[in-house]
Protein backbone atom coordinates (compact mmCIF):
# COMPACT_ATOMS: atom_id res chain seq x y z
CA UNK A 1 0.00 0.00 0.00
CA UNK A 2 2.78 2.45 0.49
CA UNK A 3 4.42 1.69 -2.64
CA UNK A 4 0.90 2.70 -3.85
CA UNK A 5 0.28 5.70 -2.57
CA UNK A 6 3.97 7.10 -3.16
CA UNK A 7 3.14 6.49 -6.82
CA UNK A 8 -0.09 8.09 -6.60
CA UNK A 9 1.37 11.22 -4.65
CA UNK A 10 4.40 11.58 -6.96
CA UNK A 11 2.32 11.69 -10.34
CA UNK A 12 0.23 13.85 -8.37
CA UNK A 13 2.88 16.38 -7.78
CA UNK A 14 4.60 16.08 -11.24
CA UNK A 15 1.44 16.83 -13.09
CA UNK A 16 0.80 19.88 -10.57
CA UNK A 17 4.30 20.73 -11.30
CA UNK A 18 3.94 20.78 -15.12
CA UNK A 19 0.42 22.91 -14.91
CA UNK A 20 2.81 25.17 -12.62
CA UNK A 21 5.22 26.08 -15.33
CA UNK A 22 2.03 26.03 -17.81
CA UNK A 23 0.26 28.65 -16.06
CA UNK A 24 3.11 30.73 -15.22
CA UNK A 25 4.32 30.93 -18.59
CA UNK A 26 0.42 31.98 -19.45
CA UNK A 27 0.55 34.46 -17.28
CA UNK A 28 -1.48 33.26 -14.41
CA UNK A 29 1.06 34.24 -11.84
CA UNK A 30 -1.20 34.03 -8.56
CA UNK A 31 -2.51 30.40 -9.75
CA UNK A 32 0.91 29.54 -10.24
CA UNK A 33 1.85 30.52 -6.81
CA UNK A 34 -0.96 28.15 -5.72
CA UNK A 35 0.07 25.53 -7.32
CA UNK A 36 3.21 25.52 -6.18
CA UNK A 37 1.90 25.79 -2.84
CA UNK A 38 0.79 22.39 -3.40
CA UNK A 39 3.83 20.88 -4.91
CA UNK A 40 6.12 21.59 -2.30
CA UNK A 41 3.89 20.40 0.17
CA UNK A 42 3.17 16.97 -1.34
CA UNK A 43 7.09 17.10 -2.21
CA UNK A 44 8.11 17.81 1.10
CA UNK A 45 5.48 14.94 2.80
CA UNK A 46 6.69 12.20 -0.17
CA UNK A 47 10.15 12.91 -0.52
CA UNK A 48 10.33 12.45 3.75
CA UNK A 49 8.44 8.85 3.39
CA UNK A 50 10.95 7.71 0.58
CA UNK A 51 13.83 8.86 2.06
CA UNK A 52 12.94 7.33 5.44
CA UNK A 53 14.45 3.49 5.24
CA UNK A 54 15.13 3.78 1.62
CA UNK A 55 18.39 1.74 2.09
CA UNK A 56 16.20 -1.11 3.59
CA UNK A 57 13.54 -0.46 1.20
CA UNK A 58 14.64 0.50 -2.44
CA UNK A 59 10.95 -0.64 -3.60
CA UNK A 60 9.91 3.12 -2.52
CA UNK A 61 12.56 4.69 -4.71
CA UNK A 62 11.40 2.69 -7.62
CA UNK A 63 7.24 3.84 -6.83
CA UNK A 64 8.91 7.13 -6.47
CA UNK A 65 10.85 6.75 -10.19
CA UNK A 66 7.62 5.38 -11.54
CA UNK A 67 5.06 7.88 -10.25
CA UNK A 68 7.27 10.85 -12.15
CA UNK A 69 7.48 8.72 -14.98
CA UNK A 70 3.62 8.88 -15.00
CA UNK A 71 3.32 12.17 -13.44
CA UNK A 72 5.67 13.40 -16.25
CA UNK A 73 3.30 12.11 -18.74
CA UNK A 74 0.03 13.11 -17.49
CA UNK A 75 1.10 16.34 -16.95
CA UNK A 76 1.75 16.50 -20.44
CA UNK A 77 -1.15 15.24 -21.72
CA UNK A 78 -3.28 17.65 -19.46
CA UNK A 79 -1.59 20.37 -20.94
CA UNK A 80 -2.49 19.00 -24.82
CA UNK A 81 -5.90 18.97 -23.32
CA UNK A 82 -5.82 22.45 -21.95
CA UNK A 83 -4.12 23.99 -24.36
CA UNK A 84 -3.31 27.71 -23.04
CA UNK A 85 -2.10 30.69 -24.74
CA UNK A 86 -1.78 32.03 -28.18
CA UNK A 87 0.00 31.05 -31.10
CA UNK A 88 0.72 32.40 -34.48
CA UNK A 89 0.52 29.38 -37.31
CA UNK A 90 2.94 30.35 -40.48
CA UNK A 91 2.30 28.98 -43.87
CA UNK A 92 3.28 29.43 -47.52
CA UNK A 93 1.64 28.74 -50.12
CA UNK A 94 1.19 29.94 -54.19
CA UNK A 95 -0.92 32.87 -54.89
CA UNK A 96 -3.78 30.83 -55.71
CA UNK A 97 -3.86 28.32 -52.82
CA UNK A 98 -3.66 31.19 -50.57
CA UNK A 99 -6.33 32.81 -51.88
CA UNK A 100 -8.35 29.72 -50.96
CA UNK A 101 -7.23 29.31 -47.65
CA UNK A 102 -7.75 32.86 -47.30
CA UNK A 103 -11.07 32.53 -48.05
CA UNK A 104 -12.01 29.73 -45.35
CA UNK A 105 -10.15 31.19 -42.93
CA UNK A 106 -12.45 34.59 -43.31
CA UNK A 107 -15.22 31.90 -43.56
CA UNK A 108 -14.19 30.60 -40.12
CA UNK A 109 -13.79 34.49 -38.55
CA UNK A 110 -9.98 33.83 -38.01
CA UNK A 111 -8.05 37.01 -38.65
CA UNK A 112 -4.63 36.66 -40.49
CA UNK A 113 -2.08 38.79 -42.10
CA UNK A 114 -1.32 37.90 -45.81
CA UNK A 115 2.57 38.74 -46.87
CA UNK A 116 3.79 38.55 -50.40
CA UNK A 117 7.30 37.60 -51.49
CA UNK A 118 8.67 38.03 -54.55
CA UNK A 119 8.62 34.68 -55.13
CA UNK A 120 5.40 34.54 -56.16
CA UNK A 121 4.30 33.03 -52.87
CA UNK A 122 2.21 34.44 -49.88
CA UNK A 123 3.04 33.72 -46.33
CA UNK A 124 -0.30 33.61 -44.15
CA UNK A 125 0.39 34.25 -40.54
CA UNK A 126 -2.97 33.23 -38.51
CA UNK A 127 -2.70 34.68 -34.96
CA UNK A 128 -5.17 32.49 -32.43
CA UNK A 129 -5.87 30.56 -29.66
CA UNK A 130 -3.88 27.09 -29.08
CA UNK A 131 -7.13 25.21 -28.64
CA UNK A 132 -7.91 26.41 -32.56
CA UNK A 133 -4.72 24.80 -34.06
CA UNK A 134 -6.60 21.40 -35.24
CA UNK A 135 -8.84 24.13 -37.17
CA UNK A 136 -6.55 25.99 -38.33
CA UNK A 137 -4.87 22.65 -39.40
CA UNK A 138 -7.58 20.94 -40.94
CA UNK A 139 -8.59 24.28 -42.96
CA UNK A 140 -5.32 24.19 -44.45
CA UNK A 141 -4.35 20.37 -45.65
CA UNK A 142 -8.40 20.36 -46.74
CA UNK A 143 -6.86 22.75 -49.34
CA UNK A 144 -3.31 21.24 -49.70
CA UNK A 145 -2.53 18.72 -47.59
CA UNK A 146 1.52 18.78 -48.79
CA UNK A 147 1.47 22.55 -47.41
CA UNK A 148 3.86 23.04 -44.17
CA UNK A 149 2.31 24.47 -40.85
CA UNK A 150 4.50 25.98 -38.39
CA UNK A 151 3.02 27.09 -35.04
CA UNK A 152 4.83 29.24 -32.04
CA UNK A 153 3.44 30.29 -29.05
CA UNK A 154 3.28 34.16 -28.90
CA UNK A 155 2.76 36.44 -26.41
CA UNK A 156 0.40 39.52 -27.20
CA UNK A 157 1.82 42.63 -25.57
CA UNK A 158 -1.18 45.30 -26.16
Amino acid sequence: MTYFLIFIFKIIEDALATLRLIVVSNGKKWLGAILQFFVTLIWILLTGTVLLGLNEDIGKGIALAFGAFFGSYLGSFIEEKIALGTNVFITSADINTADKIILKLKSEGFDFYKIKNDFNKVIICVIAPRKKRLIIKKIINNINKDITIFSEKIKLLN
